[in-house]
Protein backbone atom coordinates (compact mmCIF):
# COMPACT_ATOMS: atom_id res chain seq x y z
CA UNK A 1 0.00 0.00 0.00
CA UNK A 2 3.21 2.59 1.06
CA UNK A 3 4.46 1.26 -2.42
CA UNK A 4 1.30 2.38 -4.34
CA UNK A 5 1.13 5.72 -2.29
CA UNK A 6 5.04 6.47 -2.93
CA UNK A 7 4.75 5.27 -6.68
CA UNK A 8 1.48 8.18 -7.36
CA UNK A 9 3.31 10.40 -5.76
CA UNK A 10 6.13 10.45 -7.83
CA UNK A 11 4.32 10.26 -10.82
CA UNK A 12 2.62 13.59 -10.17
CA UNK A 13 5.62 14.86 -9.59
CA UNK A 14 7.21 13.49 -13.15
CA UNK A 15 3.69 15.02 -14.82
CA UNK A 16 4.08 18.23 -13.11
CA UNK A 17 8.12 18.77 -14.52
CA UNK A 18 6.52 17.78 -17.60
CA UNK A 19 4.40 20.54 -18.33
CA UNK A 20 6.90 22.66 -16.63
CA UNK A 21 9.19 21.43 -19.70
CA UNK A 22 6.44 22.57 -22.12
CA UNK A 23 6.65 25.89 -21.66
CA UNK A 24 10.32 26.13 -22.01
CA UNK A 25 11.76 26.14 -25.95
CA UNK A 26 13.15 23.32 -27.70
CA UNK A 27 16.87 24.57 -27.71
CA UNK A 28 16.90 25.29 -23.85
CA UNK A 29 15.60 21.12 -23.51
CA UNK A 30 18.52 19.99 -26.26
CA UNK A 31 21.45 22.54 -24.46
CA UNK A 32 19.92 20.81 -20.90
CA UNK A 33 20.08 16.88 -22.37
CA UNK A 34 23.42 17.43 -23.65
CA UNK A 35 24.75 18.94 -19.97
CA UNK A 36 23.22 15.85 -18.37
CA UNK A 37 24.94 13.25 -20.46
CA UNK A 38 27.90 14.72 -20.33
CA UNK A 39 28.26 14.78 -16.87
CA UNK A 40 26.41 10.99 -16.76
CA UNK A 41 29.87 10.14 -19.02
CA UNK A 42 31.94 10.94 -16.24
CA UNK A 43 30.05 8.07 -14.02
CA UNK A 44 30.24 5.33 -17.10
CA UNK A 45 33.92 6.36 -17.44
CA UNK A 46 34.98 5.95 -13.84
CA UNK A 47 32.60 2.51 -13.89
CA UNK A 48 30.61 3.33 -11.29
CA UNK A 49 28.00 1.13 -10.52
CA UNK A 50 24.40 2.11 -9.50
CA UNK A 51 22.50 0.74 -6.51
CA UNK A 52 19.09 -1.46 -6.61
CA UNK A 53 16.45 0.33 -8.75
CA UNK A 54 13.71 0.72 -6.64
CA UNK A 55 10.09 -0.56 -8.13
CA UNK A 56 9.15 3.07 -8.16
CA UNK A 57 11.71 4.17 -10.11
CA UNK A 58 10.67 1.16 -12.47
CA UNK A 59 7.62 2.46 -13.18
CA UNK A 60 8.53 5.53 -13.86
CA UNK A 61 11.33 4.77 -16.44
CA UNK A 62 8.43 1.83 -17.54
CA UNK A 63 6.21 5.28 -18.60
CA UNK A 64 8.92 7.59 -19.68
CA UNK A 65 10.31 5.46 -22.05
CA UNK A 66 7.13 5.41 -24.11
CA UNK A 67 7.91 9.11 -25.12
CA UNK A 68 10.71 9.25 -26.85
CA UNK A 69 13.27 6.50 -28.13
CA UNK A 70 14.98 5.26 -24.94
CA UNK A 71 17.73 3.02 -26.43
CA UNK A 72 20.61 5.49 -26.55
CA UNK A 73 19.47 7.34 -23.28
CA UNK A 74 19.50 4.20 -21.39
CA UNK A 75 22.53 3.70 -19.14
CA UNK A 76 22.07 1.92 -15.78
CA UNK A 77 20.32 -1.47 -17.32
CA UNK A 78 19.89 -3.17 -19.96
CA UNK A 79 17.17 -2.84 -22.76
CA UNK A 80 16.29 -6.58 -21.93
CA UNK A 81 15.56 -5.32 -18.31
CA UNK A 82 13.55 -2.45 -19.52
CA UNK A 83 11.35 -4.21 -21.58
CA UNK A 84 10.67 -7.20 -18.97
CA UNK A 85 9.50 -4.37 -17.06
CA UNK A 86 7.12 -3.45 -19.77
CA UNK A 87 5.76 -6.97 -19.71
CA UNK A 88 5.61 -6.92 -15.59
CA UNK A 89 2.97 -3.41 -15.80
CA UNK A 90 1.03 -5.28 -18.59
CA UNK A 91 0.38 -8.32 -16.81
CA UNK A 92 -0.22 -6.58 -13.45
CA UNK A 93 -2.90 -4.14 -15.18
CA UNK A 94 -4.55 -7.39 -17.08
CA UNK A 95 -4.53 -9.23 -13.77
CA UNK A 96 -6.33 -6.53 -12.15
CA UNK A 97 -8.91 -5.67 -15.06
CA UNK A 98 -9.58 -9.11 -15.53
CA UNK A 99 -10.17 -10.41 -11.52
CA UNK A 100 -12.48 -13.96 -11.74
CA UNK A 101 -15.71 -14.45 -9.66
CA UNK A 102 -18.51 -12.17 -9.81
CA UNK A 103 -18.36 -8.94 -8.30
CA UNK A 104 -18.78 -8.51 -4.67
CA UNK A 105 -23.04 -7.84 -3.27
CA UNK A 106 -23.87 -5.42 -1.05
CA UNK A 107 -22.67 -5.00 2.33
CA UNK A 108 -26.11 -4.47 4.08
CA UNK A 109 -26.97 -7.98 2.48
CA UNK A 110 -23.81 -9.90 3.55
CA UNK A 111 -24.55 -8.73 7.26
CA UNK A 112 -27.99 -9.64 6.65
CA UNK A 113 -27.13 -13.06 5.61
CA UNK A 114 -24.87 -13.50 8.70
CA UNK A 115 -27.43 -12.84 10.89
CA UNK A 116 -30.10 -14.84 9.52
CA UNK A 117 -27.17 -17.95 9.46
CA UNK A 118 -26.46 -16.78 13.12
CA UNK A 119 -30.21 -16.47 13.78
CA UNK A 120 -31.27 -19.33 12.29
CA UNK A 121 -28.95 -22.03 12.64
CA UNK A 122 -30.74 -25.05 11.16
CA UNK A 123 -30.75 -23.16 7.75
CA UNK A 124 -28.72 -23.74 4.85
CA UNK A 125 -27.73 -21.48 1.88
CA UNK A 126 -30.76 -22.68 0.11
CA UNK A 127 -33.39 -21.72 2.66
CA UNK A 128 -31.56 -18.69 3.66
CA UNK A 129 -31.22 -17.80 -0.57
CA UNK A 130 -34.92 -18.94 -0.88
CA UNK A 131 -35.90 -16.40 1.87
CA UNK A 132 -34.77 -13.53 0.46
CA UNK A 133 -36.37 -14.13 -2.60
CA UNK A 134 -39.56 -14.77 -1.84
CA UNK A 135 -39.78 -12.86 1.53
CA UNK A 136 -37.19 -9.49 0.33
CA UNK A 137 -37.24 -9.87 -3.43
CA UNK A 138 -33.74 -10.05 -3.22
CA UNK A 139 -32.17 -12.42 -6.04
CA UNK A 140 -28.91 -13.99 -4.77
CA UNK A 141 -27.43 -17.62 -5.39
CA UNK A 142 -27.29 -20.08 -2.52
CA UNK A 143 -23.76 -20.38 -3.65
CA UNK A 144 -23.40 -16.67 -2.92
CA UNK A 145 -24.77 -17.23 0.26
CA UNK A 146 -22.67 -19.81 0.97
CA UNK A 147 -19.72 -17.42 0.65
CA UNK A 148 -21.00 -14.74 3.26
CA UNK A 149 -22.16 -17.13 6.10
CA UNK A 150 -20.17 -17.99 9.30
CA UNK A 151 -17.90 -20.12 9.49
CA UNK A 152 -18.83 -22.75 12.26
CA UNK A 153 -15.87 -23.55 14.71
CA UNK A 154 -14.23 -27.04 15.19
CA UNK A 155 -16.53 -29.15 16.92
CA UNK A 156 -19.59 -27.26 16.31
CA UNK A 157 -21.08 -28.15 12.92
CA UNK A 158 -23.95 -26.31 11.33
CA UNK A 159 -26.94 -29.09 12.11
CA UNK A 160 -25.57 -29.29 16.12
CA UNK A 161 -27.65 -27.57 18.61
CA UNK A 162 -25.45 -25.43 21.12
CA UNK A 163 -26.68 -26.05 24.50
CA UNK A 164 -26.95 -21.63 25.41
CA UNK A 165 -29.43 -22.18 22.17
CA UNK A 166 -30.89 -24.69 23.62
CA UNK A 167 -31.98 -23.01 26.72
CA UNK A 168 -33.27 -19.95 24.66
CA UNK A 169 -35.66 -21.70 22.83
CA UNK A 170 -36.77 -23.48 26.06
CA UNK A 171 -36.56 -20.38 28.35
CA UNK A 172 -40.11 -19.18 27.71
CA UNK A 173 -41.60 -22.31 30.12
CA UNK A 174 -39.06 -23.10 32.40
CA UNK A 175 -39.48 -22.22 36.06
CA UNK A 176 -37.04 -22.54 38.71
CA UNK A 177 -37.73 -23.13 41.99
CA UNK A 178 -35.26 -23.17 45.58
CA UNK A 179 -34.89 -22.18 49.01
CA UNK A 180 -32.79 -20.14 51.16
CA UNK A 181 -31.92 -19.21 54.63
CA UNK A 182 -32.89 -15.99 56.54
CA UNK A 183 -31.88 -15.40 60.25
CA UNK A 184 -34.00 -13.08 62.72
CA UNK A 185 -32.73 -10.82 64.99
CA UNK A 186 -34.11 -13.37 68.02
CA UNK A 187 -32.00 -16.05 66.35
CA UNK A 188 -35.01 -17.87 64.72
CA UNK A 189 -34.75 -19.59 61.39
CA UNK A 190 -36.86 -18.65 58.74
CA UNK A 191 -36.40 -20.29 55.20
CA UNK A 192 -37.32 -18.17 51.89
CA UNK A 193 -39.02 -19.66 48.83
CA UNK A 194 -38.17 -17.96 45.11
CA UNK A 195 -39.71 -19.10 42.32
CA UNK A 196 -38.26 -17.16 39.03
CA UNK A 197 -39.12 -17.46 35.29
CA UNK A 198 -36.03 -18.28 33.22
CA UNK A 199 -37.12 -16.58 29.97
CA UNK A 200 -38.02 -12.59 31.85
CA UNK A 201 -35.93 -13.07 34.93
CA UNK A 202 -38.39 -12.33 36.76
CA UNK A 203 -39.60 -13.25 40.00
CA UNK A 204 -42.83 -14.32 40.19
CA UNK A 205 -43.25 -15.35 43.46
CA UNK A 206 -41.52 -14.89 47.23
CA UNK A 207 -42.74 -16.37 50.55
CA UNK A 208 -41.24 -17.39 53.39
CA UNK A 209 -41.89 -20.11 56.42
CA UNK A 210 -40.79 -21.07 59.66
CA UNK A 211 -41.76 -24.99 58.78
CA UNK A 212 -41.22 -25.92 55.34
CA UNK A 213 -42.83 -28.85 54.22
CA UNK A 214 -44.11 -30.12 50.96
CA UNK A 215 -47.57 -29.49 51.25
CA UNK A 216 -46.71 -26.36 51.65
CA UNK A 217 -44.26 -25.92 48.74
CA UNK A 218 -46.62 -27.70 46.52
CA UNK A 219 -49.16 -24.68 47.76
CA UNK A 220 -46.86 -21.88 46.92
CA UNK A 221 -46.35 -23.86 43.58
CA UNK A 222 -49.82 -23.74 42.50
CA UNK A 223 -50.13 -20.18 42.80
CA UNK A 224 -47.82 -19.64 40.53
CA UNK A 225 -49.03 -22.68 38.37
CA UNK A 226 -52.71 -21.86 37.34
CA UNK A 227 -55.28 -23.64 35.35
CA UNK A 228 -54.35 -21.63 31.71
CA UNK A 229 -50.56 -21.86 32.24
CA UNK A 230 -47.68 -21.80 30.00
CA UNK A 231 -44.77 -23.80 31.30
CA UNK A 232 -43.36 -26.82 30.49
CA UNK A 233 -40.56 -27.56 32.57
CA UNK A 234 -39.90 -27.16 36.25
CA UNK A 235 -36.65 -27.28 37.56
CA UNK A 236 -35.55 -27.84 41.16
CA UNK A 237 -32.80 -29.52 43.40
CA UNK A 238 -33.19 -33.16 45.42
CA UNK A 239 -33.97 -31.47 48.33
CA UNK A 240 -36.22 -33.67 50.32
CA UNK A 241 -39.44 -30.99 50.69
CA UNK A 242 -39.84 -31.35 46.64
CA UNK A 243 -41.25 -34.33 47.67
CA UNK A 244 -42.30 -37.78 45.09
CA UNK A 245 -46.09 -36.17 45.24
CA UNK A 246 -45.13 -32.81 44.42
CA UNK A 247 -43.92 -34.02 41.09
CA UNK A 248 -46.39 -36.32 40.48
CA UNK A 249 -49.15 -32.93 41.07
CA UNK A 250 -46.99 -30.95 38.30
CA UNK A 251 -47.13 -34.17 35.68
CA UNK A 252 -50.52 -34.26 35.97
CA UNK A 253 -50.87 -30.78 34.69
CA UNK A 254 -48.57 -31.36 32.00
CA UNK A 255 -45.45 -29.73 33.50
CA UNK A 256 -42.32 -32.08 33.13
CA UNK A 257 -40.50 -32.04 36.61
CA UNK A 258 -36.47 -31.60 35.79
CA UNK A 259 -34.31 -32.75 39.15
CA UNK A 260 -30.51 -31.35 39.14
CA UNK A 261 -27.99 -34.13 39.95
CA UNK A 262 -26.82 -33.69 43.46
CA UNK A 263 -24.27 -31.27 44.72
CA UNK A 264 -24.61 -29.88 41.10
CA UNK A 265 -25.74 -26.36 41.74
CA UNK A 266 -24.75 -25.09 38.40
CA UNK A 267 -27.62 -26.83 36.61
CA UNK A 268 -29.95 -24.79 38.28
CA UNK A 269 -27.96 -21.73 38.11
CA UNK A 270 -30.25 -18.98 37.42
CA UNK A 271 -32.35 -19.94 40.54
CA UNK A 272 -28.93 -19.92 42.92
CA UNK A 273 -28.15 -17.00 41.11
CA UNK A 274 -31.22 -14.58 41.89
CA UNK A 275 -30.65 -16.58 45.59
CA UNK A 276 -27.27 -14.68 46.10
CA UNK A 277 -28.76 -11.53 44.93
CA UNK A 278 -31.59 -11.49 47.25
CA UNK A 279 -28.38 -12.06 50.13
CA UNK A 280 -25.88 -9.43 48.80
CA UNK A 281 -28.78 -6.65 47.88
CA UNK A 282 -31.01 -7.50 50.91
CA UNK A 283 -30.48 -9.90 53.22
CA UNK A 284 -26.94 -8.84 53.94
CA UNK A 285 -27.94 -5.44 54.99
CA UNK A 286 -30.39 -5.52 57.17
CA UNK A 287 -32.05 -8.17 60.32
CA UNK A 288 -35.61 -9.24 60.23
CA UNK A 289 -37.47 -8.83 63.29
CA UNK A 290 -39.92 -11.41 62.41
CA UNK A 291 -41.80 -13.35 59.90
CA UNK A 292 -43.78 -11.00 58.44
CA UNK A 293 -41.24 -8.05 59.01
CA UNK A 294 -39.15 -10.35 56.37
CA UNK A 295 -42.16 -11.00 54.42
CA UNK A 296 -42.95 -7.07 53.73
CA UNK A 297 -39.23 -6.41 53.37
CA UNK A 298 -38.99 -9.66 50.56
CA UNK A 299 -42.67 -8.26 49.35
CA UNK A 300 -40.41 -4.35 48.79
CA UNK A 301 -37.07 -5.98 46.85
CA UNK A 302 -39.03 -7.91 44.89
CA UNK A 303 -40.87 -5.09 43.40
CA UNK A 304 -37.69 -3.54 42.66
CA UNK A 305 -36.19 -6.52 41.22
CA UNK A 306 -38.97 -7.11 38.88
CA UNK A 307 -39.85 -3.17 37.56
CA UNK A 308 -36.60 -0.75 38.77
CA UNK A 309 -33.21 -3.34 38.70
CA UNK A 310 -31.36 -3.61 35.57
CA UNK A 311 -30.37 -7.13 34.49
CA UNK A 312 -27.23 -7.78 32.71
CA UNK A 313 -28.88 -10.63 30.94
CA UNK A 314 -32.09 -8.74 29.44
CA UNK A 315 -29.39 -6.94 27.27
CA UNK A 316 -29.59 -5.55 29.82
CA UNK A 317 -33.36 -4.46 30.38
CA UNK A 318 -35.96 -4.66 33.40
CA UNK A 319 -38.62 -7.79 33.50
CA UNK A 320 -40.96 -5.77 34.07
CA UNK A 321 -40.36 -2.10 32.21
CA UNK A 322 -42.38 0.63 32.95
CA UNK A 323 -44.87 1.69 30.37
CA UNK A 324 -43.97 5.07 29.99
CA UNK A 325 -40.43 5.18 27.90
CA UNK A 326 -38.53 8.53 27.67
CA UNK A 327 -37.46 9.27 24.24
CA UNK A 328 -33.63 8.59 23.42
CA UNK A 329 -31.68 11.39 23.09
CA UNK A 330 -29.39 12.45 20.00
CA UNK A 331 -26.10 12.89 22.35
CA UNK A 332 -24.68 10.13 24.94
CA UNK A 333 -24.01 12.87 27.56
CA UNK A 334 -26.96 15.19 27.71
CA UNK A 335 -30.56 15.48 26.72
CA UNK A 336 -32.15 18.19 24.16
CA UNK A 337 -35.31 18.04 26.57
CA UNK A 338 -35.41 19.56 29.76
CA UNK A 339 -35.65 17.16 32.24
CA UNK A 340 -34.77 16.55 36.25
CA UNK A 341 -33.49 13.40 37.60
CA UNK A 342 -35.90 12.03 40.23
CA UNK A 343 -34.37 9.62 43.10
CA UNK A 344 -36.94 6.98 44.39
CA UNK A 345 -35.60 5.19 47.90
CA UNK A 346 -35.98 1.17 47.92
CA UNK A 347 -35.94 -0.53 51.56
CA UNK A 348 -35.16 3.29 53.56
CA UNK A 349 -32.44 4.25 51.45
CA UNK A 350 -30.73 0.70 50.60
CA UNK A 351 -31.08 1.40 47.21
CA UNK A 352 -32.80 3.98 44.91
CA UNK A 353 -34.38 4.18 41.60
CA UNK A 354 -33.92 6.78 38.91
CA UNK A 355 -36.43 8.61 36.82
CA UNK A 356 -36.27 11.48 34.55
CA UNK A 357 -39.77 14.19 35.22
CA UNK A 358 -40.55 16.91 32.73
CA UNK A 359 -38.71 19.95 34.61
Amino acid sequence: MLTGVTALFALMCDALQWLRLTVRSSRSIKAENLFLRRQLALYIERGIRPRRIDPVTRVRLALLSRIFRWRNALVIVRPETLLRWHRSAWRLLWRLKSRPGRPAIPAELQRLIRQMALENPRWGEERIANELLLKLDLQVSPRTVRKYMPRHPPGHPRGDLRWSTFLRLHAQGILACDFCLAVTASFRMLYVFVVIEHASRRLVHCNVTAHPTAAWTLQQLREVVGPDHRYQFLLHDRDSIFSHELDQSFRALGIRVLRSAPHCPKMNAICERVIGTLRRECLDWLVPLSESHLRTVLRSWVKHYNRGRPHMALGPGIPDPPPAAITKSSSRHRRAESYSVQARPILGGLHHEYHLIAA
